[in-house]
């Protein structure tokens, strides 16, 4: 009696490309919007505090698009 076992390659699942977390995305929007939201409340409420705060609004634009890029790079 002799007993033949069928052996067929198992198929493992193509890895997905790396992407973009659509939560993270969401977290982001919603976090980017509430600053500026903030940011425009006191701008409009304070206006002694409009150019400082826009001082400050520049630079943080510029280090949130490097914190884009860089976050953009690793996923790939």
């Amino acid at each position: 009696m002799s007993a033949t076992i069928d052996q067929q390659p198992q198929q493992q699942p193509a890895p997905q490309p790396p992407g973009t977390d659509p939560v993270l995305l969401l977290v982001v929007g919603i976090v980017v919007v509430l600053v500026l939201a903030a940011t425009g409340y006191l701008c409009v409420v304070h206006r002694s505090l409009a150019g400082p705060i826009g001082a400050v609004g520049g630079v943080a634009s510029a280090l949130a698009a490097a914190f884009g890029v860089a976050l953009a790079l690793r996923r790939r």
